[in-house]
């Protein structure tokens, strides 16, 4: 164990903190991008404060059809893309794009399902004393779908942990590119191992975590 370790110590902790990098710059990303996305849906859909059909059916058509491909392909469909924004395709960098592009419809549609569960009777009621829809949106349907919005949010990050080990296939770094490149290719099945128990870890952290802080906003 002792000699893993003095032997894969620093490139396993290279490692860990691209794939944190590439989750942590994507999610923020993602949430600036899904959160409005999420919003738009609520609001332009049948019966919603700014209902908009046309609108609505474009957008939640487009969100379809990108959560449709599956992230590997997308990832070299959308290269060209990811060269002219990030000006590479590889490393952390390079897969920036594709895991927001991937993550962001994913994050506003679990927004939307989360924002829908708020009572519509609790809104109709704010609605009929004059409160604009900005302000009914950030302080009623937010705040009340707050625990389920964290909740999707904690079943977004674990997913796109997962995508940043398919993105070790186009050199992003990571330890998904670690477990790929000496733990298949090469055959070292301790790495494979390694890496395997680090993402386990930091599931059950982020899981942990986000299911203790949703019930947390439950309850205030």
């Amino acid at each position: 164990m002792a000699d893993f370790f003095n032997e894969w110590g620093d490139t396993i902790w290279e490692g860990f903190i691209q794939t944190m990098q590439m989750t942590g710059i994507s999610l923020l990303f993602s949430i600036i991008i899904g959160i409005p996305l999420g919003v738009l849906l609520v609001l332009t859909r049948k019966n919603g404060q700014a209902e908009n059909l046309a609108f609505y059916t474009v957008l939640n058509t487009v969100i379809n059809v990108i959560r449709s491909i599956p992230f590997i392909i997308l990832l070299f469909f959308i290269l060209p893309f990811t060269k002219l924004i990030a000006g590479t395709t590889i490393g952390v960098k390079g897969v920036i794009v594709p895991l927001v592009v991937s993550c962001a419809p994913y994050i506003a549609r679990l927004m939307e399902s989360a924002m829908l569960e708020v009572n519509r009777g609790v809104i109709e009621a704010y609605q009929s004393m004059g409160i604009s829809t900005p302000k009914i949106i950030w302080h009623v349907v937010i705040r009340e779908a707050r625990s389920p919005m964290i909740l999707g949010l904690t079943i977004a990050t674990i997913g796109l942990i997962g995508e940043t080990a398919m993105a070790g296939l186009v050199g992003a770094g990571g330890l998904g590119d670690l477990a790929y490149q000496f733990g298949h290719v090469r055959f070292q099945p301790d790495v494979m191992y390694a890496v395997i128990i680090i993402l386990i870890i930091i599931v059950q952290i982020i899981q942990s975590v986000g299911n203790a802080f949703a019930r947390k906003l439950k309850k205030d």
